[in-house]
């Protein structure tokens, strides 16, 4: 089982988009596919068309009262399950905080699943907590969308300066171009600047589309109301690229 999550310091890149979008194309690709809403705002349960709530809450939850696999839901998509949000995430990280070993807590509850599914997707809030500190010891793979701008630089060099200095040796970042268009001059001169800078980040970008914002109005991922679009490619491509990444 490949635990990937999604994430970045800064909220508003694509995280959620990308975390619906490569776990359905996970599934239709045939491989078992979970995604875990971690954000309070419960916008990936959103697109699943899934109520944001667990029964006993993030308490009981971290403490153990709850298994995972009695809270998870399936969503219209063959392959594809989701642990659903809750508002009361928002206070993960003091429950975190009050449990020995905290940034294990995730691992120890997702380890029961390792035999149910091939991927499992970590829909993550922003920001750097004790919460990211227990996701970035779970997962295999730190997918963090950037957008095009003179800030996406100094987060993504946080990142990775946070990971290095708390020796996370196993995790693999794979940084990608989110919300990107081609068309300004900035965002063009920005994607070739930090490409030379950082060859690990990925090929493909994903663009800024209105086909992309659409996933609030249908509210189901990409490939479930349109199969060809620039959006749509630019996803399947970079699915197939992280597979390369991982493989």
């Amino acid at each position: 089982m490949k635990i990937i999550a999604t994430y970045n310091i800064k909220g508003g890149v694509g995280k959620t988009s990308t975390a619906v979008n490569l776990a359905y194309l996970a599934a239709q690709s045939g491989y078992r596919t979970l995604v875990w809403d971690l954000d309070p705002q419960g916008a990936s349960s959103y697109y699943f068309r899934v109520k944001p709530k667990v029964k006993g809450g993030s308490k009981e939850l971290i403490a153990g009262e709850r298994e995972l696999d009695g809270l998870i839901k399936a969503t219209d998509f063959e392959n594809l399950d989701l642990l659903p949000a809750d508002f009361s995430f928002r206070n993960l990280d003091l429950v975190l905080d009050a449990r020995k070993k905290p940034t294990q807590r995730l691992k120890k509850l997702l380890q029961p699943l390792s035999n149910s599914y091939d991927f499992v997707f970590l829909d993550c809030p922003p920001n750097i907590s004790l919460l990211s500190e227990a996701i970035f010891e779970t997962s295999n793979i730190l997918l963090s969308p950037i957008i095009p701008t003179t800030l996406s630089l100094r987060t993504l060099e946080q990142l990775k300066k946070f990971i290095k200095e708390n020796k996370l040796k196993d995790l693999q970042v794979i940084p990608f171009f989110s919300m990107a268009d081609r068309r300004k001059n900035m965002h063009k001169e920005i994607m070739a600047t930090l490409s030379e800078k950082h060859p690990d980040i990925l090929q493909t970008a994903i663009p800024y589309a209105s086909d992309i914002e659409r996933m609030g109005l249908e509210r189901m991922p990409l490939g479930g109301y349109t199969n060809k679009s620039r959006s749509t490619e630019a996803y399947q491509a970079l699915w197939q690229e992280i597979l390369i990444s991982i493989n």
